[in-house]
């Protein structure tokens, strides 16, 4: 595809800009961040094993009210091409006569959308979720973005990009459930938007092989299983095992970086970035409307174990080409300076796994091959054999070495059996579980419940990943049960066994300067995560106006070089339990949860029907509510005496009855115990 050539505005001198303390981006209100009081999602760790499930659909969910963001005030154009219209629309579409209540109609093309959102100061701050209508219709040559999970969270990444009707979607992760989600699986990205639109779709993108951003493709495929699935080679042989297991023959599209692929309207060209899984790629996606790069998860180690730099000199060409339009990681935008080499790691791991005297065993993310690699060799230069426990790490490491990206020395790595017969200090056994996940081999461990291994008191545990936000508790209760059964645990916290896969502030500095977008667009974080990397894309010179904080749902229009944000689509989490996808929804979840918490209450009556009195002794019985035979023998009373009140008022429908009993016995338990569990009337009319 060709476009017409486009020059950079003059370069902005070296150095952030001086920014007055009225423009500085408003802090975020707490409730704006979350008004719904839940707890913010968990990275979808890799180690876990998703279940097989067969669907042929994804139904609508329970869409949860949620903040969305707006840009903030105009500070001018960086594309001196289109520095007169943008000026020419600021002045006669932005004025403050075009902010008020009136033009918050979704079809007001934006306008009230966008004034909503400002503060006095034109600092861009979290906008009401109904400040933003249903977008209007794509304008003839217009890009348009919208991310169906990945942007307030970190997780089930999905980005759909649409020009001219047809549809592009990057990467289709899954996230993995939190402790307020109990009995979930998994939590897929919302295919509402698009289940209509599969015919649309040109094309899936995947930028690498994490959980979180390919594990939802099989749920994708269940709708239409010939979009086509491009990626590098390992990530495409990840999926493949994965679509394997779902009994899926997807339509695989390999890539290299510095290719270029046709997709419909949209042109797509690659580049190498680190991370920490081998073959992770960027994409430029080109249309008419501009050209959009999305980063996917990206750090800019110099001094990478397998030698494939981020391609720095790529984006900066791209940059000179003009970027539209850049969507960044902002998982680590909080972090100052710069990630440790991954290279670092290895000393470390040497040090510590050569002064053991007893077993090794070594956590860490199923596909992090890298980190794998590091801890073979220092095992094999210290005279210790390497045995891989856990399905996902015995899958993902037999897909590397057959791939050519683990290189494992004859003899070194060994079955669990062969590990038995040596002798403690001849061992490492490299573990899924860095996360704590319920099932993984090393929480089964700690539990004293894995069938092979058994922890003891000579057993060094390394713990050689972060600690994801959401995590924590799961993390910190294996490690307490590894210290009663009288392991010693390393984790980041004591020693450098683990750096990130994710760039800090410092290295996103230099891709904003190396890209020079004119519009950017924070992904793949939370709020806080979001404010941060939109600060450092201010702080590089892109115009606060120009910078989409966009949650999952909002809508963002790229029209004639401007980025805005036009309303917003409903987006919800869709959960798996077991062989069920979507079935279980909010209302569902806090049932469980209060079961959980408080335990229920059974009340079981039977009534005449024609006078409502009662015709035997009331049952009431409670599960998970009290070990006292006798803690709810007044509640039997009370429903007795409800009874006989609602008889002499001449109550005898069933379902009026059970509502008052349930009032009555709440009222009670709510007096007497301070609690508040689920209480499940069941009246029973008999005779005439």
């Amino acid at each position: 595809m060709t476009r017409p050539s486009r020059r950079r505005s003059a370069r902005r001198q070296a150095g952030p800009p001086e920014v007055a303390p009225e423009q500085q981006p408003a802090e975020q209100n707490p409730a704006e961040q979350n008004p719904t009081g839940q707890t913010t999602s968990r990275h979808a760790a890799d180690n876990a094993e998703p279940p097989v499930v067969a669907v042929s659909e994804v139904p609508d969910t329970t869409v949860p009210d949620k903040p969305a963001a707006t840009r903030g005030g105009n500070q001018g154009s960086r594309r001196s091409g289109r520095h007169e219209r943008r000026e020419n629309r600021g002045s006669e579409n932005r004025g403050s006569e075009n902010r008020g209540s009136e033009n918050k109609g979704p079809g007001n093309k934006g306008s009230g959308n966008k004034g909503s959102g400002r503060n006095a100061s034109g600092s861009s701050q979290a906008a009401p979720v109904d400040r933003l209508g249903t977008p209007r219709r794509l304008p003839k040559g217009a890009l348009r973005v919208v991310a169906l999970g990945g942007i307030g969270e970190i997780g089930r990444n999905m980005t759909v990009f649409e020009y001219g009707g047809r549809l592009l979607i990057v990467d289709c992760g899954v996230l993995f459930p939190e402790d307020a989600q109990p009995g979930v699986d998994l939590i897929l990205p919302d295919f509402r938007y698009i289940e209509d639109r599969m015919d649309d779709v040109e094309a899936v993108i995947l930028t690498h092989g994490h959980e979180d951003h390919i594990g939802a493709v099989p749920f994708l495929l269940r709708l239409r299983s010939d979009i086509p699935v491009i990626g590098s080679k390992f990530t495409l042989a990840l999926v493949e095992a994965k679509c394997r297991e779902h009994r899926l023959r997807p339509k695989l599209i390999q890539v290299r970086e510095g290719e270029r692929t046709q997709h419909g309207p949209f042109e797509c060209e690659y580049f190498a970035v680190n991370h920490s899984i081998p073959d992770a790629i960027a994409v430029a996606i080109r249309t008419p409307a501009g050209v959009a790069l999305h980063t996917g998860d990206i750090k800019l180690d110099q001094l990478p174990l397998d030698g494939r730099l981020t391609d720095l000199a790529g984006f900066s060409r791209l940059g000179d080409e003009g970027v539209d339009l850049f969507l960044v990681d902002s998982t680590n935008a909080e972090v100052p300076g710069f990630v440790t080499p991954e290279r670092q790691i290895g000393g470390v791991l040497d040090q510590v796994i050569g002064k053991a005297r007893g077993r090794v065993i070594v956590a860490s993310f199923a596909s992090h091959v890298h980190r794998i690699q590091q801890i073979i060799d220092v095992a094999r230069a210290h005279d210790r054999r390497v045995t891989f426990v856990g399905r996902s790490m015995v899958r993902n490491m037999q897909i590397a070495q057959d791939l050519g990206y683990l290189e494992v020395p004859a003899g070194v790595v060994i079955d669990m059996d062969t590990a038995a017969t040596l002798p403690d200090h001849r061992v490492v056994l490299i573990s899924t579980g860095s996360q704590g996940e319920p099932l993984s081999a090393l929480s089964r461990m700690a539990r004293g419940e894995h069938r092979q291994i058994n922890i003891r008191s000579a057993d060094l545990v390394v713990l050689a990943s972060s600690l994801i936000p959401g995590n924590e508790n799961s993390v910190f209760a294996v490690v307490n049960g590894l210290a009663k059964l009288g392991a010693t645990v390393i984790t980041q916290q004591s020693a450098k066994v683990h750096v990130s896969g994710h760039a800090s502030a410092g290295e996103l500095l230099y891709l904003y300067n190396a890209v020079r977008p004119s519009n950017a667009m924070p992904v793949h974080g939370e709020w806080r995560h979001l404010r941060a990397n939109a600060a450092l894309a201010e702080a590089t010179g892109v115009n606060p106006d120009s910078i989409m904080l966009a949650e999952d749902g909002v809508v963002v229009d790229l029209v004639d070089g401007q980025a805005r944000i036009v309303g917003r689509v409903p987006v919800g989490h869709v959960y798996v339990d077991g062989l069920s996808v979507g079935d279980v929804g909010e209302s569902t979840l806090s049932e469980r949860l209060v079961l959980g918490e408080g335990g229920f209450i059974a009340i079981t009556v039977a009534i005449d029907a024609t006078t409502g009195r009662a015709v035997s002794t009331p049952e009431v019985s409670g599960r998970g509510f009290s070990d006292d035979p006798d803690a709810l023998k007044a509640a039997a009373d009370l429903v007795d005496q409800t009874l006989d009140a609602l008889a002499a008022e001449g109550v005898s429908d069933t379902h009026r009855i059970a509502q008052a009993i349930r009032r009555a016995v709440g009222r009670w338990v709510a007096d007497t115990y301070r609690r508040r569990p689920m209480i499940v009337p069941t009246v029973l009319a008999v005779g005439d």
